[in-house]
């Protein structure tokens, strides 16, 4: 039970980091179930109920950074609320064609969210441009928590 045990954490990690950068996973969430499921395994002998509790408000906080960042870059270059969404979309379809989709595929969503809102291309374009910056930026903020959970989990296991 305990191999499983382990495994089942093991596999979350690895979704959870995978998914700070996929929009189609909730990676903040899955991290953090996967650093809890660590911590039950060694019976939290080591990961206490402290640092769960700052582990899961830096997922809650990596959560909110990614769509507090997206919104932000979309509304600060005037995008629209069909903009916002088609990013969103252009990100999970992005996600299929690799890196270049993850890139092209929020600014293309947003572009044609925006010119189905009937606004013209030169605004079309700052939108896409604004709803990518912050896709981009939400994306490093989570990562940059996602890190920082894995990092604290390991320096209280270990040191």
């Amino acid at each position: 039970m305990l191999a499983i045990t382990w495994f089942l954490a093991v596999l979350l990690i690895i979704l959870g980091l995978v998914g700070l950068v996929l929009p189609a996973l909730p990676g903040p969430l899955l991290l953090f179930a996967g650093l809890w499921t660590a911590a039950w395994a060694e019976g939290f002998a080591h990961v206490g109920t402290k640092t769960l509790i700052v582990l899961g408000l830096l997922a809650a906080l990596a959560f909110l950074a990614d769509f507090v960042a997206g919104a932000f870059g979309a509304r600060r270059y005037g995008a629209s609320g069909r903009s916002i969404l088609g990013a969103t979309l252009g990100a999970v379809v992005g996600m299929f064609f690799g890196l270049i989709g993850l890139l092209l595929g929020p600014f293309l969503g947003a572009v044609l969210g925006e010119l189905s809102a009937r606004r013209d291309l030169v605004a079309a374009g700052r939108a896409g441009w604004g709803a990518t910056l912050g896709l981009i930026l939400g994306t490093a903020a989570k990562l940059a928590l996602g890190i920082t959970m894995v990092a604290l989990f390991l320096a209280v296991r270990f040191l």
